[in-house]
């Protein structure tokens, strides 16, 4: 039989703040011990700053500037992912995640999925999903929602769902459940649906713990307090941190809730293996554990003098590109640490190699890698939010598209970014802790180096944001997307 594909993307996880990467604190312990028997690749980047671009270059194999999925406007085609192409051959693949850009928004990132489990929260997440069904049949259609609902194993609930589902949309004051359940839910959910398959199998688990707000658990909570949590209940948002510069030490302050957030996302990881180990899949298993895009706590752009990293979505830097890589190949029992680049964009050549039998290290590892953020002028609703913090004006130093290449050579890795036509630098890269300015250089010798890459046709035009309903565009306003 071939083997089993799961891909575990620890959203918003950068690695600088990992163990494996020498982090100070030790957010990491199973995976320090996990990388005895796996390959760790301490130079992995990300494509995308966001999480659509991140996943959309996942699942496609492509630069974010070849399957130009960027917003709501697009979606990818029937058939662009790895995930399709593991459908068409007889596997069941599911997806599990709290992020709707994934799930619920109709961009193409659901496709190729049997299984679509989204948010959770509605009280009977095991029964009848309500928001599904309004996502993909949209609203007002009660008796088709009604007959669905007498369909389900469990009517009642379903129907509970949807009543609950009708209220949080209506009246969002009277919702008496959490809206932002832990990962350990989704983890539930996806051990439920691997223990029933009896074949091979593909999932993605999208854990969004480490995705701020940062909440968590008082068992995981190692280096932060009621305090820390008061402090970031009350920081600032990246547009108004730019507003108002007195307010970054707060954003500096919540880093330690999300290390405790990273050890929490670390605690799943050791039930996934164990529980795989214990079920007898694991050593059939490719295990890929890498995260979409990393976070901003203040650290200064190199390219863009006076301006700051907070969250990510228009930033290129380090703490949001370099994120952890851990891959465990079917059968593997030796550790392995890999120091020469790699790329998420390899993710579906990888699982072709697993497949066919051939997968090793340079699987994941490249020569070259690409990445590319657009700023704020081509997603409507980034710049309203941003508009309402900034003067319109004052927002020219994220309009710029910001794009990124990296080589590999005898000394290591030389990143070489630029803004727009107005600057360029060479960066040389020595660890997830470590980064310098060799030279600025010509902005263009980074577009020459981009002209190799062609737009794949893997997009059509979208409903765009304003068909998605009020609750997901509530979420898309939590996670800060509008």
């Amino acid at each position: 039989m071939p083997p089993n594909v799961l891909l575990v993307v620890l959203d918003s996880v950068r690695a600088k703040n990992v163990g494996l990467h020498d982090h100070a604190r030790q957010t990491t312990p199973f995976l320090s011990e996990f990388a005895d028997e796996s390959t760790v690749y301490e130079q992995a980047r990300s494509a995308g700053a966001r999480s659509i671009t991140g996943h959309a270059s996942l699942f496609t194999g492509r630069t974010v500037e070849e399957h130009g999925l960027t917003s709501a406007d697009h979606k990818l085609r029937e058939g662009s992912t790895i995930f399709d192409d593991l459908q068409r051959e007889g596997y069941s693949t599911a997806v599990f995640s709290e992020n709707v850009w994934i799930t619920d928004v109709d961009i193409g990132l659901r496709n190729g999925f049997d299984t679509v489990v989204g948010p959770q929260n509605v009280p009977f997440p095991e029964a009848f999903d309500a928001r599904r069904f309004v996502a993909e049949h949209g609203r007002g259609n009660y008796a088709e929602f009604a007959r669905a609902c007498l369909e389900n194993e469990k009517p009642a609930r379903s129907i509970a769902n949807g009543v609950v589902t009708k209220v949080t949309s209506d009246y969002p004051w009277l919702y008496p459940f959490d809206t932002s359940p832990p990962g350990d839910v989704y983890l539930d959910r996806f051990l439920q649906w691997q223990d029933a398959q009896r074949g091979p199998w593909a999932a993605c688990v999208n854990l969004m713990d480490a995705h701020s707000p940062y909440e968590p658990k008082a068992e995981h909570n190692r280096w932060g307090d009621d305090q820390l949590r008061s402090i970031q209940a009350r920081a600032p948002n990246s547009w108004e941190l730019l507003s108002d510069p007195s307010g970054w030490w707060k954003l500096m302050a919540t880093e330690s809730l999300y290390d405790g957030t990273i050890h929490q996302l670390d605690s799943l990881l050791e039930r996934i293996v164990s529980t795989l180990k214990r079920r007898g899949e694991y050593d059939d298993t490719l295990l890929v554990v890498t995260s979409d895009h990393g976070e901003g706590f203040g650290e200064p752009s190199r390219v863009r003098p006076g301006i700051r990293v907070a969250g990510h979505n228009t930033a290129l830097h380090e703490s949001v590109l370099h994120v952890p890589l851990i891959v465990r190949f079917p059968g593997q029992t030796e550790g392995e640490r890999v120091s020469s680049l790699a790329m998420l964009t390899n993710f579906p050549a990888a699982v072709r190699d697993a497949l066919d039998g051939d997968a090793t290290a340079a699987s994941f590892t490249t020569e070259t890698a690409f990445a590319t953020s657009y700023g704020i002028l081509v997603d409507d609703q980034l710049r309203s939010r941003a508009e309402r913090y900034r003067d319109p004006d004052s927002l020219e130093g994220f309009n710029d598209r910001l794009r990124a290449v990296y080589d590999q050579d005898d000394d290591g890795v030389r990143k070489h970014i630029s803004v727009g036509d107005k600057r360029a630098l060479s960066i040389r890269v020595l660890d997830a802790q470590t980064a310098y300015v060799e030279s600025e250089i010509d902005p263009k010798t980074v577009d020459d180096r981009f002209e190799a890459l062609d737009d794949s046709g893997l997009v059509e035009e979208a409903a765009g944001i304003d068909a998605v309903d009020d609750e997901i565009q509530q979420r898309l306003e939590d996670l800060g997307y509008m």
